[in-house]
């Protein structure tokens, strides 16, 4: 990266496209050339930007984009981005002639949205994707809800202006490969769905897997998988990687970087930051870094956490600040105002990555980087 491009940035986000194209290809690869890969871009693509990572997903060939809200998906296609998008959460019945103009797919769980589609004055046919509970116990229909969903996607009477363009379900367990049996109960009773449909003549897009189904249920990748995750180099969970990190390899795509914007020498006894929490057992040197929890670094990892400072740990000395964190530099030779420091990077062993910050709070990555502040600058290199 040309240091222009990050000039006048105390803080910015390097996103490698390279470790992308590396994601995306493992992905395809599992996945037979008959099966659609949906890159699940919602919070903000897991806080990698939006509008960037959606596009470089439609250059290496993404089939679908999943997004959380229409809010999201508004914002694709006033950028230009032409794939076809499923709006994965709830969409108001206001919203919904607009999802219909701008052909964004709406995820429909409960006979409620059904009623209102039928009410709501549509400017041309809707695009639904019906979402079936079969063991989240979160959205979706139950399986004795069946009947009556057939009835009112067939019954003419019924003037429902919308194609079941997909039908799907998602796995609540499809983390952990030693404990299987819960996924393929889902499984089976997702393909009593599919069966009915079937033999209904409705024949939507059948999607179920997303990262971790599709890396441990091939028997589940169906019409379409649902890749989030795993697409931004992060695994779904320790054991997916313990159990599968032999024969697939995935490059977080994301660092945080800043620079040392004040150094000092303070003596033995020092006491470092707010409510003076953290007392110097040495003299010690600390560098000041112009991040805080306003930025996404959280504040459970005061005394605790570390970033990477020309190669080395060092230390976060006593609470992290709204917009300032000092570190703990004795002993790495050479530390100068300016020097650029890694937050987070794509070593993850390091405890300055997701997965080590995720570790020392006993926390789930996923949060450690959709919590990285929008209006960082992210930079695509």
């Amino acid at each position: 990266m040309q240091k222009n491009e990050r000039a006048g940035l105390r803080t910015w986000i390097e996103i490698d496209r390279k470790a992308i194209g590396h994601n995306f290809g493992v992905f395809k690869k599992l996945i037979s050339p008959k099966t659609k890969l949906m890159a699940v871009v919602k919070s903000n693509a897991y806080g990698h930007d939006l509008i960037q990572f959606s596009k470089e997903m439609e250059k290496l060939g993404a089939d679908f984009l999943g997004v959380d809200s229409i809010t999201e998906a508004r914002a694709l296609r006033r950028e230009g981005v032409k794939l076809p998008i499923l709006v994965l959460g709830y969409t108001m019945p206001e919203l919904f002639a607009e999802a219909a103009k701008d052909d964004i797919s709406l995820a429909v769980s409960t006979f409620e949205t059904l009623e209102a589609i039928a009410k709501a004055k549509l400017p041309k046919t809707l695009k639904i994707h019906i979402k079936v509970d079969t063991g989240m116990r979160r959205q979706g229909f139950l399986l004795s809800d069946l009947p009556l969903v057939l009835k009112k996607l067939k019954a003419k009477s019924y003037k429902l202006k919308a194609v079941p363009e997909g039908l799907f379900t998602h796995f609540a367990a499809a983390k952990n490969p030693a404990f299987p049996k819960d996924t393929k109960n889902q499984i089976e009773e997702f393909k009593k769905w599919i069966t009915a449909f079937a033999d209904n003549d409705i024949r939507p897009i059948v999607h179920a897997a997303a990262t971790g189904g599709t890396l441990l249920f091939p028997e589940a990748h169906f019409d379409m998988v649902r890749i989030g995750i795993g697409l931004y180099g992060l695994w779904p969970e320790r054991a997916v990687k313990s159990y599968l990190r032999k024969r697939i390899t995935l490059h977080p795509i994301l660092s945080w970087r800043s620079f040392v914007t004040e150094t000092k020498v303070l003596p033995k006894g020092s006491r470092v930051g707010y409510d003076l929490t953290e007392t110097l057992l040495r003299p010690s040197t600390i560098a000041v870094i112009p991040i805080g929890y306003w930025h996404g670094y959280p504040r459970a990892l005061s005394a605790i956490g570390h970033i990477s400072v020309r190669g080395q740990n060092a230390k976060i000395l006593g609470r992290v600040s709204m917009d300032m964190i000092s570190i703990d530099i004795t002993g790495i030779a050479g530390v100068q105002v300016g020097d650029e420091v890694t937050i987070l990077g794509a070593d993850d062993t390091s405890p300055a990555s997701a997965e080590g910050m995720a570790g020392l709070l006993d926390a789930s990555w996923y949060e450690i980087v959709t919590r990285l502040n929008p209006l960082i600058k992210r930079i695509y290199k």
